[in-house]
């Protein structure tokens, strides 16, 4: 466990003084130079470090802080392999090309932007990566929507919002599994909780995009026709392949350990593997290291299926040490305890909680654009605030997704924000007015939170 006997006594103005001057330095790094995040959280700590020991500071005593930090994260790295395992083997089954297979037969020149965003949703769902579903079927909206006169904006927004509740709601992405590391909740407990503010955000949207936004004639489905014929000529899709889903559902919703969970799923969709397809254990191997992969794939289906393996989540993993490392050493040196002292008189509802919290992480996403530290920074730091105030971690995991993860495409300076006007070809200025899910989860947690309608205690 962390000491909660800081190292140093800092006053509010000192702590202030520190913060501007990392983010300050984060973001400069970040957006100017466009560093990746390890190298922005790697150079923070260095800079903490030094003030740490001009202060007298030991650094052995400051770097077993970061590792007890790090000790408590460990529950995320762990979990990210066997993320990265399950990928590979729902690709390598056919259970997530099965999936998408059927998803496309589903989509309705009538209702194209309401099929833009479930179809976005049921694809990121089964991923867990928003950026390679806007990528992918993203791309391919974009393409039918300019054959069927649609409106750019509206459909890269449909886009948008449909990817982002797939991340978001995923076991398999990455920003769900940190969330519900950084304060210490199940993976799955965290993913029942947020449907109280994804659900009604998700009905919302849907009847946004089919009765509040202009119409689109009939086109033509090329594309997607297109895209289900090489995914049939793939040999992947089968009906029985979608068996792991099944299994992944029903663990969940018994409430089986998620790793425990995910296991099972891994051992089903190998079996299966080998129904259709006879690979070696050398093959087998270096799919689940590094990612499904085969030679036979168009390249248009390539890009949706060819992801996975351990080496995938190397990128996460090593950024969630490093900040978890940088909030232990926030926490030893003083600075966010007295940032929560000074905050203390304010802090005093849930209400005020859930909006300090969103607050944040609207905050880090705005002036670094890094989406991965404003959900472990915030949590990291509301932590103690939630428990003073008798409020079970949930409520913050759930928070943290809100108005962290599904925030940062808003920003047309992060690193989802450039990443997606980039593929889409469309400024996040101009889609942003119809990502109407991504600011409909802010809104609601802010509601909810006030009133404490969902909330739960300890």
């Amino acid at each position: 466990m962390i000491s909660k006997q800081p190292l140093l006594t800092l006053n509010t103005q000192q702590a202030l003084g520190i913060v501007i001057i990392l983010v300050a330095m984060m973001g400069f790094t970040i957006i100017q130079l466009e560093w990746v995040p390890h190298l922005t959280i790697l150079t923070a700590l260095l800079a903490l470090l030094a003030y740490g020991m001009m202060r007298g500071i030991h650094w052995n005593e400051m770097q077993k802080r970061m590792a007890q930090s790090v000790e408590q994260g460990m529950g995320a790295v762990y979990l990210f392999f066997f993320i990265g395992l399950l990928v590979s083997s729902l690709m390598m089954s056919g259970a997530i090309p099965t999936l998408m297979y059927y998803g496309f037969g589903l989509i309705s020149p009538q209702f194209f932007y309401l099929s833009a965003f479930l179809l976005c949703g049921v694809i990121g769902v089964s991923i867990g990566s928003s950026l390679t579903t806007c990528a992918t079927v993203g791309v391919a909206f974009m393409g039918m929507g300019e054959a069927f006169g649609a409106n750019a904006a509206i459909t890269a927004g449909a886009v948008v919002s449909g990817a982002f509740f797939g991340d978001k709601m995923s076991p398999l992405s990455d920003t769900t599994g940190i969330a519900a590391a950084t304060v210490g909740v199940d993976l799955f407990e965290h993913i029942k909780n947020m449907a109280y503010t994804t659900v009604p955000a998700l009905i919302l949207t849907a009847m946004i995009f089919t009765w509040f936004v202009p119409s689109v004639d009939s086109g033509s489905l090329k594309s997607v026709i297109s895209l289900q014929n090489q995914l049939q000529a793939s040999g992947l899709v089968h009906g029985y392949a979608l068996l792991p889903f099944v299994v992944l559902v029903v663990l969940a919703l018994r409430k089986v350990n998620a790793n425990l969970t995910m296991l099972w799923t891994i051992i089903l969709s190998t079996s299966i593997t080998y129904i259709h397809s006879s690979p070696s254990l050398r093959q087998l191997g270096g799919w689940f290291f590094g990612g499904f992969k085969n030679e036979h794939l168009g390249e248009n289906i390539a890009k949706l299926l060819q992801r996975g393996g351990l080496e995938s989540m190397f990128f996460t993993q090593t950024v969630v040490i490093l900040a978890l490392s940088l909030g232990g050493l926030l926490f030893a040196l003083g600075v966010i305890p007295a940032l929560l002292d000074a905050m203390r008189r304010f802090l005093t509802t849930a209400g005020r909680a859930t909006f300090s919290v969103a607050a944040t992480s609207v905050g880090i996403n705005v002036l670094i654009g890094e989406q991965y530290l404003s959900i472990l920074l915030s949590g990291e730091t509301f932590k103690p605030v939630y428990d003073k105030l008798g409020l079970h971690h949930r409520n913050l995991s759930r928070t943290l997704e809100d108005a962290g993860t599904v925030i940062n495409p808003l920003v047309p300076w992060s690193v989802c924000g450039v990443f997606i006007s980039h593929v889409l070809k469309v400024s996040v200025m101009d889609y942003l007015p119809y990502a109407f899910f991504c600011y409909l989860c802010l809104i609601l947690t802010m509601i909810f939170g006030f009133t404490g309608f969902t909330l739960s205690k300890k």
